[in-house]
Parts: C-alpha cells; structure tokens; sequence
C-alpha cells in the first residue's frame, strides 16, 4: 500500500510541477471555465475538435491546488485524440472511481487510477473532478461549472 501512495504522491507531484498542455489554446472550437468556491480552485478548459468529433488538441489555463492541477494535467493527456463519445465515457468511468461508485460501463483508466487514492480525502475529491466536470460542461456546450 506504501508503493501506491508513494506513486500518487509522485504522480501528483509531477504533473503539479510540470502541468502537460498548460495554456491557452488558440483556435479552440469548446471552452468551458470551472469553479471550486470552497477552495478558489479555478480553469479554464480549451478543446479543439476535429470535423470527425476527435480532439485534435486540448489545454487548460487557471491556478488551483496540486490536485487540481495535476488532475486537469492527467485529464488533457488521457482525452487528446478521443473522440467526445470517449471523452464523456472516460468522464464518467473517473466520476465514479473518486465517487466510489459503480461505473456501469467498464472504462479503462490507465495512469488515471492513481488519482483513486483522492476519495480517501473527501474534502480533496472536488479538486480533483472540477477539470473533469469542466471537460464535461465543455462538452455539452456550457460556459461555466462550478462545484457546488
């Protein structure tokens, strides 16, 4: 169990430091901004979509804390060059993994899962899912989600 939390921390660590795909995304055909009021976790997610509805590109800009960041960094690796089908079912195979819920539809993770030891902190769980529900709002044509 030390190995896998030493792996989050380290995950988390990382793509906090080193935030992949961080920026404004210039020619972005879906944008969204997400709020957490509780913490002032707050991004801005930049999609561009390709005529087939694959994501050609994808970045986000704002400033939030480690998990946050990291999550919206791990979000925008795991959906580039999706589909927005793919997209929203990896939304919901991560909502239910830090919700602790059954996922209905098996969804593969992959580096995602590390980001499952979050749910042991409840307070942190709507920091690691405002770049998803972002990602989400984005996706349905939303200007703005907040976590409450």
């Amino acid at each position: 169990m030390s190995d896998l939390r030493d792996l989050y921390q380290e995950v988390i660590f990382d793509h906090n430091r080193n935030p992949r795909n961080f920026g404004r995304l210039e020619g972005a055909t879906h944008r969204a901004e997400g709020f957490n009021p509780l913490c002032g976790d707050q991004l801005t997610l930049y999609l561009k979509v390709g005529e087939d509805g694959r994501i050609e590109d994808v970045a986000f800009e704002g400033k939030g804390c480690a998990i946050s960041t990291a999550s919206a960094s791990l979000l925008t690796e795991s959906v580039k060059g999706r589909t927005l089908e793919e997209a929203e079912r990896l939304f919901r195979g991560f909502h239910a993994m830090i919700m602790d819920e059954p996922a209905g539809e098996p969804v593969e993770l992959g580096k995602l899962e590390v980001l499952a030891g979050v749910k042991e902190f409840p307070a942190r769980v709507k920091c690691a899912t405002l770049a998803w529900h972002t990602l989400h709002a984005a996706i349905e044509g939303q200007e703005q989600v907040s976590t409450e």
